[in-house]
């Protein structure tokens, strides 16, 4: 839908190109840009190019034919002649109707109105669209124009009456977008395709680091925009780029990129400004670069041959593929025989001045070929739409039906015809289904020449033959990268924005790094798996344990037994000699608890061996850590018996006389403390310290609390010193488990499962052997020591050396 403000942009247009029409009339000779028809199509070309910067202050048209002559658009303008000239000798196409054109050379974006509101126009006037159709133009339909930014300006004028336009050259995206350009169509691929192609070359040759320079346009910046999506998920990155105008420094440019070290550069431009970028290269000195060209000027006939070319590098590029068109060559040389620039005889518009009669057949028929299928199939397409709604038949077309270029848009949006061997359709968009490109290098001989393909239809292929590729570097392919891969084993760390710039960093131990997947990234490896530093996979793990048949699992399972046969052995043997003084001051009937409790830690040693489960890991720890501690708390608390009977009894006896009658001893065994965290230690072996740090901590309090009491108790009575046993009994504890933590730091294998129940099995005989054992030896050995009389002296002396 056109809004207001559109519409009265068209109507100044129109007014404008009316005023113009009126005054700015130009003499030319009708042979070349004009031919009469029943039917009219509209051709734009840029024949001469304007590359000045537009700057004027009163309405003007322009004059084309004082620019510069673009040989190779030529050739494309006289490929329409000889195309409708063709379509009018055939029998079979439009039988018994003549075909006619109306060129404009469109020279500029923006001041080659006059030329289309001409071919809009009927009389001078454009009739609005909301209007009958008073009198009806025979113009069906347009070819062109060449350039992106030249259709973009156009096409609305076009679009507005869905006049169909068939270009030949505009590939930017957005005449896509049919909401925006419903009638427009074109025989070229768009930018996208050509951008596929490109980036299939570098990705070919494993490219990362490359530049990117495009002219500063419409076109330029949509290819420039089409690369950068293209490579967001590929291993390429855009290191440099720069919109290309008249006012370029090419001194900064080619010194940015010579700082960043940048040797691919892709040249995404027209002709005209590929051209004074390359020749700043020679001038500038810029060697051992690969340049990659755009369909636009890869064909050039003029740069391949330039002096100096060959020490900018590497020239590949993509090009539509060079087609021979039957007869072209007979039509040239016939054309400028008969071209005769002095008719001016007759008035005709302006810009349809070639002023080109020095140019001769062979330079045409040399120059660029880039394009001409696409300005061939176009003239084609618009013919076979014709011919459908003419219902043309065997010699004859319905001369009877009223031709609308609506009628015409349709038809060519359902074109399915075979030009030159090759089926000619558009798709929903206007794109062509048809088509592929060449991938053309420079030779050393200045020609172009065709090293690979790359086919769209029906299915994508590619192909480029290395082997006819002459390289800078005499045969290598050259390199491009910002930093140099890894080696295996190395993941990438990103330095900068760039993600093809970083550093490499060896995967720890425990990790990996998959470079197919993801290069940046080391992995951890699962629970049951290891790797070694440097690693690109994990190992599954070797479980290892100690198996109920080890040697040093038997010993210790023995010493263990042996353990639970001292213990019942010497209860038996204190139930015996209970009412003894021996008995008695080993502790009495505590002595039972804590003999009975060593038997009972006994048991975590048995679990120490085998393949651990849950079960294993509780009765691994449970045992020791309950028990050891009620032992612990009983030798605490006959710590501070000794010393309280012998030391505080004197000085406190009320107190002294309370314990005993109410058995104070009893009353300090926590028996459910080492409870606190179950759900922890049932679920790990290994003692995790965050959750048994409660059980620890009681652990080593009631060690600290037990020597304070037994070393306060070092002066008793040299016979008569429980004290001195259960001091010494500690130190032989301390000294185990420091010695099994000096272990457990340095060594990790599997028999520090051994060390540990070794150390549970010190700790449990400590005290059966430096406490316990002595106490049995008197009593079977110096019976005479385990009386009350022999007790009795003893305290009596120690009374009397603690009184003096």
């Amino acid at each position: 839908m056109i809004t207001t403000t559109m519409k009265r942009f068209l109507a100044t247009l129109c007014l404008l190109g009316f005023l113009l029409h009126v005054s700015t009339q130009c003499t030319v000779p009708a042979s070349e840009f004009q031919l009469e028809g029943d039917y009219l199509i509209g051709g734009l070309f840029d024949i001469h190019h304007d590359n000045a910067p537009v700057y004027y202050d009163r309405p003007e048209a322009i004059d084309c034919s004082s620019k510069t002559l673009i040989v190779s658009n030529y050739r494309k303008f006289e490929l329409m002649r000889f195309s409708v000239e063709e379509i009018n000798n055939s029998t079979n196409l439009l039988p018994n109707v003549s075909l006619g054109y109306e060129i404009f050379d469109h020279c500029s974006d923006a001041q080659n109105f006059p030329g289309v509101l001409d071919l809009i126009s009927v009389n001078g006037l454009i009739q609005p669209r909301s209007e009958p159709h008073k009198n009806l133009s025979k113009l069906v339909a347009v070819v062109g124009p060449f350039t992106s930014p030249q259709a973009l300006t156009v096409a609305p004028l076009f679009m507005m009456n869905l006049i169909p336009m068939v270009s030949y050259g505009a590939a930017s995206s957005v005449f896509s977008r049919k909401q925006i350009f419903p009638s427009f169509l074109r025989t070229v691929h768009p930018n996208k395709d050509v951008i596929d192609v490109i980036v299939n070359i570098i990705l070919h040759f494993n490219w990362r680091w490359v530049a990117f320079l495009n002219i500063d346009d419409d076109y330029g910046n949509d290819g420039r925009d089409l690369f950068i999506r293209k490579i967001k998920d590929t291993e390429i990155c855009l290191a440099y780029t720069k919109g290309l105008n008249n006012n370029t420094d090419y001194f900064q440019v080619f010194k940015r990129i010579g700082t960043l070290k940048i040797p691919i550069i892709i040249v995404f431009a027209p002709e005209w400004t590929a051209k004074p970028l390359i020749r700043s290269a020679i001038q500038l000195n810029v060697t051992k670069k690969v340049w990659i060209a755009g369909d636009a000027w890869s064909l050039n006939k003029d740069l391949p041959k330039e002096k100096g070319i060959k020490n900018i590098g590497t020239v590949l590029g993509v090009s539509e593929p060079v087609v021979t068109i039957p007869g072209f060559s007979d039509f040239i040389y016939s054309s400028k025989r008969q071209m005769h620039c002095e008719n001016a005889g007759q008035q005709k518009f302006c810009n349809q001045v070639c002023n080109c009669s020095n140019l001769n057949a062979e330079d045409v028929i040399a120059a660029d070929p880039s394009f001409s299928f696409p300005v061939y199939s176009a003239v084609y397409a618009i013919a076979h739409a014709l011919h459908n709604v003419l219902q043309c038949g065997t010699g004859t077309c319905n001369d009877k039906i009223t031709v609308y270029p609506h009628m015409v848009l349709a038809e060519l949006k359902k074109s399915n015809f075979t030009l030159l061997n090759q089926s000619i359709p558009f798709d929903e968009n206007g794109d062509p289904k048809f088509g592929s490109y060449s991938i053309v290098f420079w030779n050393h001989s200045g020609d172009v020449q065709e090293i690979g393909f790359y086919k769209f239809y029906p299915s994508v292929q590619s192909f480029i033959n290395n082997s006819q590729i002459q390289w800078y570097t005499n045969g290598e392919v050259p390199t491009s990268l910002c930093s140099t891969e890894c080696p295996a084993g190395y993941a990438k760390k990103q330095d900068g924005i760039h993600k093809c710039c970083f550093n490499c960093e060896i995967c720890p131990n425990g990790t990996y790094v998959n470079s197919t997947e993801d290069p940046y990234k080391c992995i951890y490896c699962k629970e049951t798996e290891w790797s070694a530093e440097g690693s690109t996979s994990c190992n599954l793990r070797v479980v290892e344990y100690v198996p109920f048949k080890d040697s040093g699992a038997i010993l210790i399972m023995v010493g263990a037994w042996v353990l639970v046969g001292l213990t019942l052995a010497m209860s038996v043997l204190f139930a015996i000699n209970y009412n003894t003084p021996v008995v008695r001051s080993a502790g009495g009937p505590m002595c039972f608890l804590i003999l009975g409790c060593l038997s009972l830690c006994s048991l975590s040693v048995f679990f120490y061996f085998d393949k651990p489960t849950v079960s294993f890991c509780i009765l691994r720890f449970l045992p020791f850590i309950l028990f050891y501690t009620v032992c612990l708390v009983c030798f605490v608390v006959r710590s501070f018996q000794i010393v309280f009977i012998f030391k505080i009894a004197a000085k406190f006896p009320k107190l002294h006389s309370w314990w005993r009658t109410y058995h104070g001893q009893w009353l300090v065994i926590p028996y459910n403390e080492t409870f606190s965290y179950p759900d922890k230690i049932i679920l790990h072996c290994d003692i995790n310290l965050k959750a048994s740090s409660g059980s620890v901590f009681l652990l080593l309090s009631l060690c600290s609390l037990c020597f304070i009491f037994s070393y306060m108790g070092k002066d008793l009575p040299k016979n008569y010193n429980e004290a001195k046993a259960i001091t010494f009994c500690l130190l032989v504890l301390i000294l185990t488990w420091i010695i099994f933590a000096t272990v457990h730091v340095l060594y990790h294998g599997k028999y520090i499962q051994t060390f540990n129940a070794l150390a549970v099995l010190s700790s449990l005989y400590s005290f059966l052997l430096w406490y316990f054992f002595p106490k049995c030896y008197i009593i079977i050995f110096q019976p005479y020591k385990n009386t009350q009389q022999y007790f009795q002296g003893l305290l009596l002396n120690y009374t009397k050396t603690t009184s003096l």
